[in-house]
């Protein structure tokens, strides 16, 4: 049985991230007095006495708003109500119930969803006599909580996993971890899309839309992948509310817990000061690296255009020389599906080892060939290597003065690594220690 899902739902500035934050015991979900600061459905497992469960965040649900954020944001929460095994439904006890309450209610009940009230911003231990109104939108449950005081938590928590189905124990099978990253509105959330066939992110020509990091877990062919999508990294000066500050800790985190970064680039753009700086991030954080050049339907064709812009990105993004180039176009879905096979060869790289005996082998004759340089008077010898660890693949030198190692040697023995297994689209460590002779 897949894990159970529970969305949180309710009108705008009710409190749903700070609950859903306080049942994940992260800050992951947008915390700000704006409404509207949530747009995307934000997938967390969430736990309990034991039991896991998927967690959804959902932006803010105004039945009768129709410009267009609020009515994507609809979708998207009509989208996590049909996935969902229960809803938890957030109102507001300071506010009291309101006609946006109530057309909720009316959908909830449609939906024929397990549903909990639960009546948030209640920070006194006596229930006011106020609470019980809420009884009128016709739910047998009702939960009295104040999640910013993290009162009543543990009474909720306990009704949800007495109302949620069992589920098979966790599944520790390992999946690929694949984080969307690009600047804003070059088709990070389109993608998804079109990997996922589902309208599972908010996609406008707004660019920003997508401000937390999004969860979506697939099985293709038989291999399972959670893919995060991303906000856009800005530059600084266009960072102007709290909110996109967030969203730039969000995108540098995504990185962090994924195995691969897949680097989108506008075509008509071409690599760009903000592309640099995620790059060298992901890089930095030994991080596989996939660069897609999105809408390449759009631009002019002539002579060997595509080996003359590849060379483009080589040069301005020299330091990631070792990450494959991909066009392809979002829009016409063009060679999207050939993503899936570049993220598996990626993958297997990423987790390739060398045995220690063939690693020496390689040494012996890299050395032979091109004899570490001497540095004041002293050569630099190299006894010994080991491959330590994989994602990334990491090399363990024994030398005689690790403080001689020039930089540019090391790259000499990476370059002849890679003559020989290639590990295309990960970085290749190395460690240095030293020994006597």
């Amino acid at each position: 049985m897949k894990e159970a899902v529970v969305s949180v739902v309710g009108r705008p500035n009710v409190g749903k991230s700070t609950l859903f934050n306080k049942l994940i015991r992260k800050r992951e979900a947008i915390t700000e007095d704006t409404p509207g600061v949530t747009r995307d459905r934000l997938y967390r497992e969430a736990e309990w006495q034991g039991r896991h469960f998927m967690l959804v965040d959902t932006g803010g649900y105004v039945p009768k708003d129709e410009d267009i954020i609020s009515k994507n944001i609809k979708t998207q929460v009509e989208f996590a109500i049909d996935t969902s095994d229960l809803i938890l439904f957030i109102v507001d006890g300071k506010a009291g119930l309101l006609p946006e309450d109530r057309e909720i209610a009316n959908f909830l009940r449609k939906s024929k969803r397990d549903v909990i009230v639960v009546v948030n911003k209640i920070d006194s231990g006596k229930t006011p006599n106020e609470v019980y109104e809420f009884y009128e939108l016709g739910f047998d449950r009702l939960m009295v909580i104040s999640a910013e005081q993290s009162f009543g938590l543990g009474d909720l928590l306990d009704e949800i996993i007495e109302t949620l189905p069992q589920a098979d124990s966790k599944d520790e099978e390992d999946l690929i971890s694949v984080a969307i990253v690009g600047k804003p509105n070059v088709g990070k959330s389109s993608l998804i899309n079109r990997l996922l066939n589902e309208e599972r992110m908010i996609v406008t020509d707004i660019a920003g839309t997508t401000r937390d990091a999004i969860d979506s877990y697939i099985e293709h062919e038989g291999v399972k992948y959670l893919f995060i999508d991303t906000a856009g990294l800005r530059r600084k000066r266009s960072v102007k509310e709290a909110v996109e500050r967030y969203s730039v800790v969000r995108t540098l985190s995504a990185v962090d817990r994924s195995d691969i970064c897949l680097l989108i680039i506008d075509a008509k753009e071409g690599v760009t000061e903000q592309d640099t700086k995620i790059a060298g991030y992901a890089h930095e954080n030994g991080k596989a690296i996939i660069i897609l050049i999105n809408k390449w339907d759009l631009v002019e064709k002539s002579t060997n255009t595509m080996k003359k812009y590849e060379e483009v990105v080589r040069n301005k993004l020299s330091f990631i020389g070792y990450a494959p180039i991909h066009f392809m176009s979002v829009l016409t879905g063009k060679r999207v599906d050939d993503i899936y096979r570049l993220i598996n060869i990626v993958n297997e790289n990423y987790n390739f080892r060398i045995s220690t005996g063939v690693l020496n082998d390689i040494m012996s004759e890299a050395i032979l060939l091109n004899p570490p340089p001497t540095v004041k008077s002293q050569r630099i010898k190299i006894f010994y290597s080991t491959q330590g660890s994989v994602k990334p693949p990491r090399f363990l030198l024994f030398v005689n003065k690790p403080e001689l190692m020039h930089f540019s040697y090391l790259r000499y023995l990476e370059n002849v690594i890679r003559q020989k297994y290639g590990f295309i689209g990960t970085p290749i460590l190395f460690d240095l220690k030293s020994r006597s002779e």
